[in-house]
């Protein structure tokens, strides 16, 4: 069994999205009023579209905060499989249109060629990340650690930044940070949505197998706080 972290459960997805985005908001001027700069690392998918869109209209000092994203399908940026595209019309708009974006795909034509690159490029940003976000699958992976892929062990133990992955079940090869980078954070939010989430959410509570749920990576170490933002 694994403790449950903090968990945080609203009535509707709006009240869920603006408590979030004052907590988040909050924690990247305190980085950037005590050390000078803060880091956020956010996911893509539709679910935190609506969050981002609160944390771009933040008064926050965005030239000093770096964001980057947690995993990307390896597309063209133009591609509507993109995260990067999400998080330039979402989030970088507004007042946040100053923010240090470093996204994670580059010219190189796979993931394993361009992983190196995608390090060099993550370079300077501030560690350990202020603030991370991540969702969560219905299979229980979170970032692109899926259970049905074969690079699902060195996801969750190498010490590299990057890793690239290959899932078995859903398209598109990926990079996505490992296991060490998001662990490597002052602050992780898992922001789930609905009953099935919820569902999944229990059910990766039940042991510590973390290659069959990637997701009990995170919410069964001590290391660093989670809290889990769920609502119907």
């Amino acid at each position: 069994m694994i403790k449950e972290s903090v968990f945080k459960s609203f009535d509707d997805k709006a009240a869920l999205e603006s408590q979030l985005a004052d907590r988040i908001a909050k924690q990247l001027q305190e980085a950037v009023d005590t050390r000078g700069k803060a880091s956020l690392i956010v996911s893509g998918g539709s679910t935190p579209l609506n969050l981002f869109m609160l944390l771009s209209n933040k008064n926050i000092e965005w030239s000093n905060v770096y964001i980057t994203l947690a995993d990307e399908r390896w597309v063209d940026i133009s591609s509507d499989d993109s995260n990067e595209k999400l998080v330039r019309a979402h989030l970088l708009k507004n007042k946040a249109v100053n923010a240090k974006f470093r996204g994670l795909k580059n010219m190189f034509s796979s993931p394993e060629e361009g992983c190196d690159m995608t390090i060099e490029q993550l370079a300077n940003f501030p560690t350990p990340f202020d603030v991370v976000v991540l969702g969560m699958g219905n299979d229980g992976h979170t970032c692109s650690w899926f259970p049905c892929s074969k690079e699902i062990d060195a996801a969750l133990s190498t010490d590299k930044l990057c890793i690239a992955v290959n899932p078995g079940a859903a398209p598109n090869p990926r990079l996505s940070l490992s296991k060490t980078a998001i662990l490597a954070s002052r602050q992780i939010y898992l922001h789930i949505v609905g009953e099935q989430k919820l569902s999944v959410y229990r059910q990766a509570l039940e042991n510590e197998d973390a290659t069959s749920m990637p997701i009990r990576a995170v919410l069964g170490q001590h290391k660093t706080p989670v809290d889990v933002y769920w609502s119907a």
